[in-house]
């Protein structure tokens, strides 16, 4: 998948990629399902999209208190403990009688499927800086995977067996990416010796002192804000005419991620060559672009699908460009980095999956196409304000 870089393989990075793909489908198994929840415990889809919100939210909460860890315990460790626990939540999502229970449970959920931002700053701490694009590009590529895959199988299974199935098969999954974390997530060999929280005030010191990880983490915050608002709303919006699709062909949507998961590890490459700002650019222009054609959606599916492809390319160039510039600022605290930019991220896209599912209900694909393009424009103006090519190739060289 990548070539080798200092102590770690390439069976190990592709294996790790694998990994990130079963870690973060958690958090999307429910996406196809948000319908079913609701004729289920007889709320609005509005109020279905809750489940979104919270998992996201969930999610942003465990990467502040659990991923800042891996620089002071053993990445392998942490991953396990919780794999272990995100299992139960998602036995109890299984088992959930109310939708308040359903609700709580899944932002549990997201609390605890955090691994692949574990092992995503264990691996690509040990990349040189020349390729520390094309180490994070796989490792995302597996995240993209790891999408495609919750969306289309959860929509299979919940068409046959029901939601509540699918998420006891979700932990089963958890099983198989345990084993793979245990025999393959390598060792660190720089931890830090450090009080918890001592640690969590670190990542204070590091957002005000290091201005390039705020430009990066609005950014981040703003283009995953934009990219939930679609998925979070997209199911409901397929339910209705004139598609009325169900959860089956509704999570076959989700092939449309097929073309960011080819890509991931040229636009890694890309990065490498042109620089983090310009490719960030190139993302959020195309993610600005995607929504444009998305407003459409009411008309004919083939600018829904053109305008889910941009959207996924579009995510996931500014995306790797991102955690490149940041993981060359301080080779020391690669866990703190990534923890910084993946909350803000995910707080974005706790916010986005709000106000996707409440333009939708109001304005159907018109309203979902201008919030996309409000927080795309809001991401290149950020953008604007980054470090051009010459210095972030600096800080790279120097690290």
């Amino acid at each position: 998948m990548t070539a080798a870089t200092p102590g770690i393989s390439d069976r190990q990075v592709a294996m790790m990629a694998v990994g990130c793909a079963l870690a973060v489908s958690t958090i999307y198994y429910h996406q196809p399902l948000l319908p079913q929840m609701a004729a289920s415990f007889g709320v609005t889809p509005a109020q279905a999209s809750l489940i979104a919100t919270l998992t996201q939210l969930g999610y942003a909460v465990g990467l502040l208190l659990f991923v800042p860890l891996g620089d002071r315990v053993q990445p392998r460790k942490l991953a396990s403990l919780a794999i272990a626990v995100n299992t139960l939540a998602l036995l109890a999502c299984a088992v959930a009688p109310t939708f308040a229970l359903l609700a709580a449970c899944s932002f549990g959920v997201g609390m605890t499927a955090v691994t692949a931002q574990i092992i995503i700053p264990a691996v690509s701490g040990r990349a040189t800086p020349a390729r520390r694009g094309r180490v994070v590009g796989s490792l995302l590529g597996g995240l993209a995977s790891g999408l495609l895959l919750a969306r289309m199988l959860s929509g299979l299974v919940g068409a046959h067996l029901g939601w509540r199935a699918m998420f006891v098969l979700a932990s089963v999954v958890d099983l198989a990416l345990l084993a793979i974390v245990i025999r393959n997530l390598p060792a660190s060999t720089g931890l830090t010796v450090v009080r918890y929280r001592d640690l969590m005030r670190s990542l204070v010191a590091l957002v005000r002192e290091e201005r390039l990880l705020r430009i990066s983490a609005a950014t981040g915050f703003l283009m995953f804000a934009a990219f939930s608002a679609l998925w979070a709303s997209l199911a409901a919006l397929l339910a209705r005419p004139p598609y009325g699709y169900g959860p089956a062909t509704i999570g076959a949507f989700g092939l449309a991620g097929i073309a960011g998961i080819a890509s991931a590890p040229r636009i890694g490459a890309a990065v490498d060559r042109i620089g983090t700002r310009n490719m960030v650019l190139v993302g959020t222009i195309t993610v600005g672009v995607a929504f444009a054609l998305v407003a459409a959606g009411g008309r004919s599916l083939a600018w829904v699908i053109a305008g889910m492809v941009l959207l996924d390319l579009g995510n996931r160039a500014a995306l790797v460009a991102s955690q490149a510039r940041i993981f060359a600022l301080r080779p020391e605290s690669p866990s703190r980095l990534n923890t910084v930019y993946m909350v803000s991220y995910f707080i974005g896209g706790a916010t986005g999956a709000a106000l996707g599912g409440y333009a939708a209900q109001r304005d159907g694909w018109i309203g979902l196409a201008a919030v996309g393009v409000v927080l795309a424009l809001a991401a290149v103006m950020v953008n604007a304000f980054a470090p051009d090519k010459a210095v972030v190739a600096l800080a790279e060289g120097q690290s």
